[in-house]
């Protein structure tokens, strides 16, 4: 049986089946196996670790635990609660009125991340204006119609990770700032900073950066470093202002002092770190990368209310949760009548009505001809069940995304 426990219940003769921690960030450790010696559950220990899973079929059990179901089940009742308050943002225009500006605004902003990651390794002088201009733009966007930008963040090559990354973190902020009625300049450099968040990594050794396998302990260390080469590359341009050094810096710090590259803990991360962390793993978890599976939208919301409170500030999950909905767009959810649909856009409303493509058949295990639903229209009475995996249908959802 799979169970969850503390980190202080760990001990040896215990097998893992998941060490929980998909919040660090390029975690490429080993995730499962049988603990051998004390030193192993003491290096999980200071990974900032403190809740793991373990197979109690393969290893020893212990008093204090969990099963994974009740867990799963505490967690989805959790976001259901906050899926029963009413979304945040409201589109002003048709979704197929701003995706072909969100398609441009998309594509510029990777190529205008790339070529200023260019000028940074080769050292010639940063122009930022083009950077501010874009954030501008993509705010714009947002406002325009929320799921736009949403949308295309669903449809990514795992071999483009970085400046995708970098896109859609901005994307998330500019929904999460909107959301939290940050004032237009201060919402304006959080954007700036998401975009520019991995600047850093470019001074990060190649073979440690694209390096398919696990990281060594010590290429960890190396890897880490990019936060404070971001801050500081950041620190030292014209044109960038303190908010965003300060988004770009405090990225990866957590709340219990676990994160880097300071180790600040609670209220010492600012409101806007705080912000960016949740951004940051919630993109990072749910994209597919050479080295990991990404889990579902749905999913990902789930784990990040599971690593609240430790890592997370509780209150801005919370309030994230609100702003990309129960159901973000590009979920694959279960209907009532046993069809599967892509979340497209979400309703003003009601989170749990959200506007869906529809284009299979569960109970007759073949595909339907796709069809556009608003769950909350007059007289629809199916109803999303959950969210499910693509992966279990071979469904590939990009293809009904736009």
């Amino acid at each position: 049986m799979i169970k969850r426990i503390p980190i202080s219940a760990l001990k040896v003769g215990m097998y893992i089946t998941d060490l929980n921690n998909d919040w660090i960030p390029h975690n490429s450790q080993r995730k499962r196996g049988f603990i051998r010696r004390e030193e192993t559950v003491e290096t999980i220990r200071r990974m900032g670790v403190t809740f793991v899973y373990i197979d109690t079929d393969r290893g020893l059990d212990s008093e204090d635990s969990e099963t994974a179901e009740a867990v799963d089940r505490a967690n989805e009742a959790a976001l259901q609660r906050v899926g029963e308050e009413t979304p945040a943002l409201q589109a002003r225009v048709a979704l197929a009125d701003e995706l072909e500006i969100a398609e441009r605004i998309h594509a510029e902003a990777q190529g205008l991340v790339g070529s200023f990651l260019n000028h940074v390794k080769i050292g010639s002088a940063l122009d930022v204006a083009p950077i501010h201009r874009l954030a501008d733009e993509l705010q714009q966007s947002v406002l325009r119609n929320p799921n736009a930008l949403s949308c295309l963040g669903r449809i990514r090559e795992k071999d483009n990770y970085l400046l995708e990354h970098s896109v859609n973190l901005s994307v998330l902020m500019s929904l999460f700032g909107n959301h939290r009625k940050l004032p237009a300049d201060v919402l304006h450099q959080t954007v700036v900073g998401a975009l520019l968040h991995d600047l850093g990594k470019i001074l990060t050794p190649d073979d440690i950066l694209h390096k398919p396998g696990r990281l060594t302990p010590e290429e960890f260390e190396v890897m880490k470093l990019h936060a404070r080469h971001s801050r500081d590359i950041l620190a030292a341009t014209d044109g960038i202002g303190e908010i965003t050094v300060i988004t770009a810096a405090q990225h990866h710090e957590k709340l219990d002092g676990s994160g880097y590259p300071e180790g600040l803990k609670g209220e010492e991360i600012s409101e806007y770190g705080r912000m960016v962390a949740i951004t940051d793993v919630y993109d990072a978890i749910t994209a597919d990368r050479v080295y990991h599976k990404g889990m579902t939208p749905t999913q990902g919301l789930k784990k990040l209310l599971e690593w609240s409170g430790d890592h997370l500030d509780p209150v801005l999950v919370k309030e994230f949760i609100r702003c990309v909905g129960l159901y973000p767009v590009g979920s694959l959810v279960l209907l009532e009548s046993g069809r599967l649909a892509v979340v497209i856009e979400s309703n003003e409303q009601d989170q749990r009505l959200p506007v869906v493509r529809i284009m299979y058949h569960t109970r007759f295990r073949m595909p339907v001809p796709v069809e556009t639903l608003d769950l909350s229209r007059p007289g629809c009475h199916d109803r999303i069940i959950r969210a499910v995996d693509p992966d279990d249908y071979r469904i590939d959802i990009r293809k009904f995304m736009t």
